[in-house]
């Protein structure tokens, strides 16, 4: 990464814009950056560190804090704009902070929200074109190109003021949290975590089998039964090596004893069930015989109803026999029926129409009444064209009503027309004024949106704070008394220990054997062996102790990581609350409030965006209201011409009716009495009346006629079918449906005789009725009892049968689960192994390192060794940096850092420098740091380094020493800033950026370059 150039305005103490050509300080390889203190030399390093990564260093971004320079006129934006090449990329970045403007229209201020453009220099074309303007796809493009996060940026490229020195102090914990930020190395850790979630995985996973073992042995114990009576069940727990042996070899046994029930079962159902055949052979011969004494008895019963019911039957037949000769009359008896209803209705239509006539014309014939029709006829004639001019002069009328309609309709139109395009311009200017407002709104809201999301973070972080501390202070009572027990353990057991070693020659003396040798003297005579007192420890009360001793102090090692979590997590959400803080550049709320304190600012912050959003809503409707008005405008207006229009076309049209109507009135002059359409109505009711009145007549003459026809046809009919009058045949005459019935009565009465003289007629039934009664019940009874007993017997040997069943298949998925569990086994202790190797818990790891401490480790020996070559040429050869695997107390081993002293041959802590030494080791330290970490960023170029404060604490012959290895960083085409105040530089370094204290705000002076362009 190499910086070219750094345009500042109204950032920090520069009210105006202020120019860095780092192009011309970096020819020099080694610059100064100077000024009076609080003239802005820091702020230049925040001005790049806010261009890179939109925020300034960490320790200089607190609550509260504005990067708006107080002395920048209105109306002068904030803004940072930084030339750089990184990646081989030429690329500009500009940015914004979030501040306030003032409004477009009215007073005050509004807050404009930050801004970022991200462009890349084409050099084919030789033009600059823009990427984003996104803030996350920016901050995520130069991430990735520098290979370093924002606070990598700051502890290799800006060191710090002040933060020289604590890299090198930091103890174990804090030293390794920073090489974990530094170079990532998280996956490490979550190695370790992922391993001891397998071990635990792998662990469920044998005890889950295990206790699925056992609870197999179980339900093969109830399945077994009796089988199993007088077996003792599988005595195993879960993780007993020989569980696996015992259920299957218990489960064998059992196997056999249900096989055996099984046999003696199946016997006594065989037996069982010949019973079973002979009684229900028995209970078929008496239901058979039964039944046929039943069919005998009963066939007697319905011959005698039969008999009782045959004069029933004869009056049936006579019945049919008679509606058969009827059938010869009801043709011509239909006809006649026919015939008179006809001449019935005529006479009715008759009648109704002679009530309408004049009663000179009640008894009129037909040929009459259509004479007095014909000549009404033609008298309605006569009036056609009177008629067709009575009905113009109506339509006349009318459409002289239509026209005053609409003129009226149209007069309200134009009134209405009129008045609203007299308000037009006040409504217009309302509704502009309302589109302004909700676009004012729209960006107070998106300015509010963007403060809420740090708050609500911030809050999140506080309440996740307050019961990290709950949750610390429980883990700290849990370590206190983990420790204690611990320590109770261990005494027990040391304690046992000794009392055991006191009486090991009783426990020896045990193990003698007369005739062999003692393992102590060799003697093969033992005259007076020794014995255990009543207090005496033996080997497995040790071992038990030891056990204890062992769980408590690893329950104490799980309460110190536990408590280490805890406060790793509390200060992480410190530091959150304090970066949520720093987001918000509006924020007021500061240093470490409470909850409640935040959630009121959060519920302010949603208050005010939930107003600027309503507000804001209205945007769309208001630009709408405008889209309708203003077509309502040119409505109105088209509506007005129309008006005039229409009006002048009603004119015209009114002459023209006017003309019409004086010859519609000539023509009704003509007719006497004027009376036209009545006249014409009352001769149209006349005729229809006369024609309906004559057709009547007609229509009675011919029913009359066809009646006198179907009478003389119905008498003869009558008489040739053998009946008095016609009246006798239509009486003897049945419908269909009740022929239907006779005939059925007849058909089912032949039926039943013919099937009562079949059933009487059988050889068995008669065979039957000679026999003594037969007794079902008795059979029924003694069925019942066999059939019983052979359910009983069937059942007990179902029973067996599942019983073998699920023991097999119980005993096939024992074996199964014995197979799957070997393998589980043998994962598990060997995930078990590694968890604790990686954990630093296993016998195998001598100094008890964490995977994540070794790598650091490692880390850590790089940065030492890349250090030491600049340590040894600042201090003429005296001191190098060394790391330390060594485990102090508790803390984590291998991140130590000592300073090994030339003179004395001694290493020592490197707490034990003077002010000075501690400055320039430090210093080489972060050069080494920088190095390392450059490497572990995929091999990025730093080609500008800045140095912060710290040469003060030297002497001349130091600083001459460290000033020659910052200049030797040259050699590797690197260029450094050291920001200063210390006079002595200005006379050693030409190159100089002077900041400068002005009453309008701070100005940059570049001195000592002339030389370098000449």
């Amino acid at each position: 990464m190499r910086l070219h150039r750094l345009d500042i305005t109204g950032f920090g103490p520069f009210g105006t814009t202020q120019t860095v050509d780092f192009d011309t300080l970096s020819q020099a390889g080694l610059f100064l950056l100077h000024g009076p203190t609080g003239a802005g030399k820091t702020s230049v390093l925040d001005a790049v560190c806010y261009a890179l990564y939109g925020a300034v260093p960490g320790a200089r971004q607190s609550p509260g804090t504005s990067l708006r320079s107080d002395h920048a006129p209105v109306g002068t934006s904030t803004e940072v704009v930084l030339d750089l090449t990184v990646a081989g990329r030429r690329l500009e970045i500009t940015r914004r902070p979030a501040q306030p403007r003032p409004k477009k229209r009215g007073g005050g201020f509004t807050t404009e929200k930050a801004q970022s453009w991200l462009r890349e220099y084409d050099a084919e074309r030789g033009e600059w074109h823009g990427l984003s303007r996104s803030h996350q796809e920016i901050g995520e493009e130069i991430t990735q190109l520098l290979g370093m996060s924002r606070e990598q940026f700051c502890q290799v490229v800006l060191l710090p003021q002040g933060d020289f020195a604590r890299f090198l102090r930091a103890d174990a914990e804090a030293r390794g949290r920073l090489l974990g930020r530094l170079f990532d190395t998280r996956r490490f850790a979550a190695v370790e975590e992922r391993l001891a979630e397998l071990r635990r995985a792998a662990e469920q996973r044998v005890k889950d089998g295990d206790e699925r073992l056992l609870a197999l042995a179980h339900r093969m114990a109830q399945a077994a039964g009796d089988a199993a009576a007088g077996l003792p069940a599988p005595d195993a727990r879960p993780g007993d090596p020989g569980l696996a042996g015992s259920v299957l070899e218990w489960a064998a046994v059992a196997r056999s004893g249900a096989r055996e029930a099984l046999d003696v079962a199946d016997l006594a159902l065989l037996a069982a069930e010949g019973r079973q055949a002979a009684a229900r052979r028995a209970l078929d011969e008496e239901r058979e015989l039964a039944a046929r004494q039943r069919r005998y008895e009963d066939a007697r019963r319905r011959a005698a109803e039969l008999e009782a019911r045959r004069g029933e039957r004869d009056g049936w037949q006579a019945l049919l026999d008679r509606s058969r000769e009827a059938e010869r009359v009801a043709g011509p008896l239909s006809l006649r029926d026919d015939a008179e209803r006809e001449h019935r209705a005529a006479r009715a239509a008759q009648e109704r129409a002679a009530a309408g006539l004049p009663p000179d014309l009640a008894d009129a014939g037909a040929e009459r009444l259509a004479a007095l029709a014909g000549r009404a006829r033609e008298e309605l004639g006569g009036l056609a064209g009177a008629r067709r001019a009575e009905r113009r002069g109506a339509e006349l009328a009318r459409e002289r009503e239509e026209l005053d309609r609409q003129a009226r309709a149209d007069e309200e139109t134009r009134q209405e027309a009129a008045a609203w395009l007299a308000d037009w311009e006040t409504t217009r200017r309302a509704l502009l004024d309302r589109v302004d407002a909700a676009q004012e709104a729209a960006t107070r809201a998106e300015h509010l949106a963007g403060r809420l999301e740090p708050a609500r973070r911030r809050l999140a972080a506080a309440r996740r704070r307050d019961a990290l501390v709950r949750d610390a202070e429980a883990a700290e009572a849990r370590l206190a008394a983990a420790r204690e027990h611990a320590n109770a353990a261990h005494e027990t057991w040391l304690d046992l220990r000794e009392r055991r070693l006191r009486g090991i020659a009783a426990e020896l003396a045990a193990g003698l054997v007369d005739g062999a040798p003692c393992a102590v003297c060799g003697s093969a005579d033992h005259p007076d062996p020794a014995r255990a007192d009543a207090g005496h420890v033996d080997r497995s009360t040790e071992d038990a102790a030891y056990a204890a001793h062992t769980r408590a102090d690893e329950a104490r090692s799980a309460a110190e990581r536990e408590r280490a979590v805890v406060q790793e997590a509390l200060a992480a959400a410190h530091a959150d609350v304090a970066a949520g803080a720093a987001e918000d550049v509006a924020e007021t709320v500061a240093g470490a409030p409470s909850v409640a304190v935040l959630a009121e600012h959060v519920a302010s912050l949603e208050r005010a965006h939930a107003r600027a959003r309503e507000a804001a809503g209205d945007a769309h409707a208001a630009r709408e209201a405008l889209d309708r008005a203003e077509r309502e405008h040119e409505r109105r207006l088209d509506a007005r011409q129309q008006v005039e229009r229409r009006a002048a076309a009603r004119t015209s049209r009114r002459e023209a009716l006017d003309r019409e109507q004086a010859a519609v009135d000539a023509e009704l002059a003509r007719v006497p009495g004027g009376a036209v359409s009545a006249h014409a109505a009352f001769l149209e009711h006349r005729i229809a009346r006369l024609t309906e009145a004559a057709g009547a007549v007609r229509t009675v003459e011919e029913t009359a006629r066809r009646l006198k026809e179907a009478d003389d046809r119905l008498a003869d009919a009558a008489y040739r079918a053998g009946f008095d009058t016609p009246a006798a045949a239509a009486a003897a005459l049945l419908d269909d449906a009740h022929r239907r019935d006779l005939q059925r009565r007849l058909d089912a009465w032949q039926a039943e005789a013919a099937a009562v003289a079949d059933r009487l007629a059988e050889p068995e039934t008669r065979a039957a009725a000679g026999r003594p009664p037969a007794d079902p019940e008795g059979a029924h009874a003694a069925h019942a009892a066999a059939d019983r007993a052979a359910r009983d017997a069937d059942s007990a040997l179902s029973a067996q049968r599942e019983r073998c069943a699920e023991l097999d298949r119980l005993s096939e998925r024992a074996a199964a689960e014995v197979r799957r569990l070997g393998p589980l086994r043998e994962e598990y202790e060997r995930v078990a192994r590694l968890a604790g190797l990686t954990a630093g818990t296993s016998a195998d790891n001598e100094r008890k390192m964490r995977l994540e401490s070794y790598v650091l480790a490692a880390r850590l020996e790089q940065v030492a060794a890349a250090a030491t070559a600049r340590l040894a040429r600042m201090s003429s050869g005296r001191y190098t940096l060394v790391h330390s695997d060594a485990r102090a107390g508790g803390k984590r081993a291998g991140l130590g850092l000592h300073v090994v002293d030339a003179w004395t041959g001694s290493e020592r802590d490197t707490a034990t420098l003077s002010g000075g030494e501690t400055f320039f080791a430090s210093l080489a330290l972060a050069l080494g740091l920088a190095d390392v970490v450059t490497d572990e960023a995929g091999g990025v170029r730093l080609d500008t380094l800045f140095i912060d404060e710290g040469f003060g604490s030297l002497d001349d012959q130091t600083l001459d020493e460290v000033l020659d290895v910052l200049d030797s960083l040259r050699e590797r085409d690197r260029s450094v800033g050291i920001v200063s105040h210390v006079a002595d530089l200005r006379r050693r370094i030409p190159t100089q950026l002077q900041v400068v204290k002005e009453r309008g705000g701070s100005a940059v002076r570049l001195r000592g370059a002339a030389a370098l362009s000449g």
